[in-house]
């Protein structure tokens, strides 16, 4: 078994290195990147700062003297050739696309993702900054699904085609056919001053005066500002893990060891929490880290997007926005790397709890 799992972490660089390589290049032939950018930042006066004189003045100046001429970037067209070769030099494309691509990779190697083009900061600090943003919406949502679903599932078990069982499921399918983003919508049109009700903030996971607030006022104020993405995140969660608690219960109930537990006089309550949930809920346990890699990664992008939350989903968002592809490629590399992790923390999970499963073997 220490085999496979050795295995399986020697396959995260291939594919961290496919990844990375397909994205690097289906961006790098994407019009509109930083380049072109900034040099439509010069065609509409918002210069400050880029170079070609210091300013406005320099960039028009150079607008003045510039002849037209064949670029590759169509928003170079009466600029000057020496201020389109500083702006390339400022974000790196001064070099072929093969070396930019393999300085790249080793430094993605050590970790070294470089500085955000239009941000004040590092990559890693970035990431760093939003990183908990992301994993704390990821395990709350997870919490609360396993609360909810665990009890609702052994009860749908227990009460199996009954009228509580047809009602249920159908609620909790509806809940999953619900995007978590319409259901967002939903909730900030109704709880956070969008037409009704003014209840929860809209914005951050705490309030500007969250550092003069009491320790007990600090998790209250966290707790008011999380509920509304959370429960955006977990409507569509319920299903699955309720539907599997379920059916691993009936596998179980109909098994000939609950006969025999029957037959010799044991309670029913008995039967079920000392005997059936040991065994069903192994699967269940085992399903924790997918559940949290569904619930991490479903709600990076939309949710923290709506909500305004300052984590992974929402960096990479802007960051994609302004084609800035340091923290673009750093989030995606931060992304697939957590994903590929959590995947053979699961299967060795299942190892743990059932010792019968052989990835192995199979």
């Amino acid at each position: 078994m220490a085999a496979y799992f050795l295995r399986r972490l020697l396959l995260i660089i291939p594919t961290l290195w496919a990844i990375i390589t397909l994205n690097f290049f289906i961006v790098q032939i994407a019009p509109g990147g930083p380049v072109d950018q900034a040099l439509a930042n010069i065609q509409f006066g918002q210069t400050t700062g880029l170079p070609g004189g210091g300013g406005e003045s320099g960039a028009r100046a150079s607008l003045n003297r510039a002849s037209p001429g064949d670029s590759q970037y169509r928003g170079a067209r009466g600029l000057d050739p020496e201020v389109i070769a500083e702006i390339k030099k400022r974000y790196g494309f001064d070099k072929p696309m093969w070396q930019r691509y393999v300085e790249m990779l080793w430094n993605y190697l050590r970790f070294d993702f470089g500085d955000s083009l239009f941000r004040s900061a590092s990559v890693l600090q970035l990431i760093k900054e939003s990183l908990p943003v992301s994993v704390s919406l990821g395990l709350w949502s997870t919490l609360i699904i396993y609360l909810v679903s665990i009890p609702l599932g052994i009860k749908k078990a227990v009460r199996n085609g009954s009228a509580f069982d047809v009602w249920s499921s159908t609620f909790v399918i509806i809940g999953y056919s619900i995007p978590a983003f319409l259901f967002g919508i939903m909730l900030i049109v109704l709880f956070a001053g969008g037409s009704y009700l003014d209840w929860f903030p809209l914005r951050g996971l705490t309030s500007p005066q969250f550092d003069s607030l009491s320790w007990f006022g600090k998790i209250g104020d966290y707790l008011w500002h999380i509920s509304l993405p959370v429960l955006a995140t977990v409507i569509g969660g319920f299903a699955t893990l309720t539907m599997l608690t379920k059916n691993s219960f009936l596998d179980e109930i109909r098994k000939q060891y609950v006969v025999t537990a029957r037959a010799k006089g044991v309670s029913e309550r008995r039967i079920l929490y000392h005997h059936v949930f040991r065994n069903a809920m192994l699967l269940v346990i085992a399903s924790f880290p997918a559940t949290f890699i569904s619930m991490f990664f479903t709600s990076s992008v939309l949710i923290e997007v709506m909500f305004s939350l300052n984590g992974l989903g929402l960096l990479g968002y802007d960051a994609t926005i302004q084609r800035d592809y340091p923290v673009m490629f750093g989030t995606l590399y931060i992304f697939t790397l957590i994903g590929l992790l959590m995947n053979i923390l699961s299967d060795l999970t299942y190892t743990l709890v059932d010792p019968r499963i052989d990835f192995e073997g199979r």
